[in-house]
């Protein structure tokens, strides 16, 4: 059993070519799913990811 990819909102944003204001932002409308690991750090599972990184699928 292999653990999912998870991303931070910097290497998200990076790889989506936009701002980390953009991830957080669909972070708090509900569009882009993400958890929080220790009680600071936010992370975004791959899957969900790639709705950012690929709007169409």
């Amino acid at each position: 059993m292999s653990l999912p990819r998870v991303y931070s909102i910097a290497e998200l944003a990076e790889a989506a070519g936009c701002s980390t204001k953009t991830v957080r932002r669909r972070i708090s409308d509900g569009t882009l799913p993400a958890f929080k690991i220790g009680g600071r750090s936010i992370r975004i599972r791959e899957a969900d990811a790639l709705s950012l990184l690929d709007p169409n699928a």
